[in-house]
């Protein structure tokens, strides 16, 4: 019997309440301005084409590049070790 109340008791802390990390009625506008925009969800936000769109065509368009340029490096022997 003592055993199971010092477990209950380290395991299940009291409820303590706080206060929210931004008020109600941010939270609201927020929840209005992202519902009210008709764009993916993944491009709602104002920094978003950043990320989704630029960074990913950036990537794609080096790796393109290096890839194209040991293609030709190879095709023209240049670099190569004898």
């Amino acid at each position: 019997m003592i055993n199971e109340k010092i477990v209950k008791s380290s395991f299940l802390p009291e409820m303590v309440e706080e206060p929210p990390f931004r008020p109600r009625e941010k939270l609201i506008e927020k929840q209005k301005m992202y519902q009210s925009i008709q764009k993916h969800t993944y491009l709602k936000g104002p920094m978003d084409k950043i990320t989704s769109v630029a960074i990913p065509l950036a990537l794609a368009g080096s790796s393109l590049y290096l890839i194209g340029r040991g293609i030709y490096n190879m095709s023209h022997g240049i670099g190569r070790k004898d």
